[in-house]
């Protein structure tokens, strides 16, 4: 313990001194992992669907405010299905404003969460993001999970039926029209996630503000239960076809990650806890004071050696 205790020290002494550096290449690699995946996953449009094309404007997101990355995200999807079909780009265009005022709203400052949690999903680590957002987050970090949750399921519709949407003749527009609403109103898997990664979210949230010890970890131990409960509940309702087995081990290894942000962020001695009462003139006060685990820096001691001269007498 006490060697990540050391490891954890100068993590944070080496962000604080680099920040400058290091927070415009976190926005960059963020942005470059989404414009990469979605040209992977899409790749209608030639013309963006190159290396030198993401690595410009992944550059660009790095010097911009965060919530400029969600919109080129945004921007290349529409690009690609805009391509590849009208109907497409205008039903999930219609969705994407919806979102937007929703996320705007509620939760513009969870960039992360909007970005991180497609990229989970294919990574096949869902789970991590209401977890660790109910932990550092607030109730409305919900909002930009699910808006993150039906970018995912609207890029993985067009992608699964990319042939029957092919097939269709030109004429067909209000067929295209109505199976592109049709197969995204009914996504029963989509609704049964967004709620399972709301409820997960709250829960943790709720818990980890709790005035008791340990706080964190029964947080997220709740949370990873009442994940797996909801999603086999939804299953079992609505005939999802989830994996079982993927739903289990992705949400013990949602746990598990999560514990490592845990020691990062919130990592603190219960047995030093004390409770302090004290008042003035209006009100009394009950406070609770848990110690962070913290390593004192060692004192540098500097050992001066002065060498003595010998006197000489002379006879």
């Amino acid at each position: 313990m006490t060697t990540l205790l050391v490891a954890k020290q100068y993590i944070k002494l080496f962000y604080s001194k680099f920040e400058i550096y290091i927070t415009p290449f976190l926005k960059f690699l963020l942005a470059f992992v989404a414009l990469l995946q979605i040209n992977s996953r899409l790749g209608y449009m030639a013309a963006i669907d190159r290396m030198p094309v993401v690595l410009v404007v992944a550059l660009m997101c790095s010097f911009m405010p965060t919530n400029f990355t969600v919109i080129m995200a945004v921007l290349f999807i529409m690009l690609h299905l805009y391509s590849f079909s009208l109907e497409c780009a205008i039903v999930i265009g219609v969705a994407f404003l919806l979102m937007f005022l929703l996320y705007f709203r509620f939760a513009p400052k969870d960039t992360a969460a909007v970005v991180l949690t497609p990229i989970c999903f294919l990574l096949k680590i869902p789970y991590v993001v209401p977890i660790s957002m109910g932990l550092i987050g607030t109730p409305a970090s919900a909002v930009s999970v699910a808006c993150g949750v039906i970018a995912y399921y609207m890029i993985h519709f067009v992608c699964a039926n990319e042939t029957v949407l092919d097939g269709m003749s030109e004429e067909e527009i209000a067929a295209r029209f109505k199976f592109i609403v049709d197969g995204l109103l009914n996504n029963k898997e989509m609704v049964v996630t967004i709620v399972a990664f709301a409820v997960t979210l709250i829960l943790v949230y709720l818990i980890r503000r709790l005035s008791i010890d340990y706080a964190w970890t029964i947080a997220m131990a709740a949370g990873a239960f009442v994940n797996v409960m909801v999603i086999l509940i939804g299953d079992l309702m609505f005939d999802t076809n989830v994996s079982i087995f993927g739903v289990i081990v992705g949400t013990v290894f949602a746990f598990l990650i999560t514990a490592v942000l845990q020691f990062f962020v919130f990592h603190v001695d219960y047995s030093r806890t004390e409770k302090v009462q004290f008042e003035d003139d209006e009100y009394y006060y009950y406070v609770k004071a848990v110690p962070k685990v913290t390593l004192a820096r060692p004192e540098k001691k500097v050992k001066q050696i002065v060498g003595q001269k010998k006197s000489r007498t002379a006879h």
